[in-house]
């Protein structure tokens, strides 16, 4: 099976090689969503549009948690990769896996026992709330496939090997397009049609993922064969799992949150919101994806000890990151008008106008997200997951309370929420940049 040790040659192609297909998994990805909200927007209607895009927000939300852990346990594998600790290697998968399945198992069955009062949280206007509830009943059932698919992913990408998770992601999103198009095209099953479309390929590439790695990695079958979960093992993965998982789970709760008071102000702000959400996860994921791929590229060396390769890649990540997030706000402002109409009928003129609205407020700042993920990253893999959480409380507590206090000034309105997004991003970027030039010594260290 394929492995790339990134502690060896030229930083910035080596960072770009292994990021590139994890960024094409990750369009992939949202190119499904976009088809998924166009399916379900012109052949459902409004109404569904905004019952799966507050879904949409709820599912990110739950499956960040998983994520989470699996970001945590794929920095322990990145460092034991570096370092050629083949044992703790071994014990980690035990252990990251246990914990994965137990969370997924909860986050399940506590969702679909919850459904109701996680509606009523979120203000689901009465009129969409049957279609919302069986929407989430189905897609809630695919949480253990979410854990499995990103756990193995996690596992593969720690080793260097990015292209197998964009393999099975590809296989996935192609399947979910399919069975979108048969599920509401031809049969028309409503906003289930779609949920089932959803968990299909969930499974599908999650079992996928786990046969191929299994069959391929003997140190991966080693592990499940001896299954072994040891306290200290266990100890380590949870140190930087449960904060990267509190750290993903705060930033999607804001959020979700944000969601809850958009839904406030009506179906035809919350299809705004969908539809420009869809568009703008398009347009930064790739950035959020390479901060990821950094993420393993700073664990790695970490482990190796090449601290100069680490201050080599800090800094161009974050040009890398900054000349694409300037290139993709350009784009969305002279585009925000036909992007939007992709999703939305231009009859809905209301709906239309808030959505290139929120485009052209929020999109100048991207590059504050760009900043954001390499930052997360980066104490991640440096062992400092807690300052991660830091910053995503900087950031999603001020959106949340700016959200809150300027959107209930009447001249303002749902603009203070479009608003509250990027000065969170800012301020937060400027606390993690201050705080790794005053501790770099230390932290490269350590």
């Amino acid at each position: 099976m394929h492995q790339k040790d990134l502690t060896k040659g030229n930083v910035f192609s080596t960072m770009c090689l292994f990021a590139m297909p994890m960024i094409l998994g990750n369009l992939l990805q949202q190119g499904y969503n976009i088809v998924d909200t166009w399916v379900v927007g012109h052949y459902i209607g409004s109404d569904a549009l905004a019952a799966v895009g507050s879904a949409f927000t709820l599912m990110t939300f739950l499956t960040s948690i998983l994520l989470g852990l699996c970001m945590g346990s794929g920095v322990v594998f990145s460092i034991c990769f570096g370092a050629q600790d083949k044992k703790r290697l071994e014990r980690g998968i035990c252990s990251a896996f246990f914990l994965t399945s137990v969370v997924a198992l909860v986050l399940m069955f506590a969702s679909l026992i919850l459904i109701d009062g996680i509606m009523l949280w979120l203000n689901i206007p009465v009129e969409i709330v049957e279609r919302t509830r069986s929407y989430l009943f189905i897609v809630f059932c695919g949480i253990p496939a979410i854990a499995l698919y990103n756990f193995f992913s996690a596992y593969l990408k720690a080793l260097g090997n990015s292209i197998v998770p964009l393999v099975f992601l590809g296989v996935a999103t192609g399947i979910n397009i399919i069975l979108d198009l048969v599920l509401v095209v031809v049969y028309p099953l409503g906003v289930a049609g779609t949920a089932w479309a959803t968990i299909i390929a969930q499974y599908i590439s999650g079992i996928g993922i786990g046969m191929y790695t299994l069959i391929h990695d003997h140190k991966m079958r080693q592990a499940f064969c001896r299954f072994n979960v040891k306290k200290e093992s266990l100890k380590e993965i949870a140190n930087y799992s449960l904060l990267t998982c509190m750290q993903q789970s705060v930033m999607n709760l804001g959020i979700l949150m944000v969601q809850g008071l958009v839904n406030s102000f009506g179906t035809a702000i919350m299809a705004a919101f969908a539809a420009s959400v869809k568009i703008e996860a398009f347009a930064y994921m790739p950035v959020q994806e390479y901060g990821n791929a950094f993420s393993t590229f700073i664990a790695q060396n970490m482990g190796a000890h090449q601290t100069k390769r680490v201050q080599q890649g800090f800094r161009y990540g974050v040009l890398t990151s900054i000349g694409y997030c300037f290139a993709i706000s350009l784009v969305l402002w002279f585009l925000a008008k036909p992007l939007i109409l992709i999703f939305i009928d231009p009859q809905e003129t209301l709906i239309v106008a808030q959505g290139i609205r929120y485009l052209h407020t929020v999109g100048p700042f991207y590059f504050g997200i760009g900043c954001l993920f390499l930052l997360y990253g980066l104490y991640r893999a440096m062992g400092k997951p807690g300052v991660s959480v830091v910053l995503t409380i900087i950031s999603l507590g001020t959106r949340v309370l700016l959200s809150y206090f300027l959107s209930s000034i009447s001249q303002i309105g749902v603009l203070g929420i479009w608003w509250s997004i990027p000065i969170g991003w800012v301020l937060a970027d400027l606390v993690g940049f201050l705080y790794y030039r005053k501790n770099k010594r230390k932290l490269l260290k350590e």
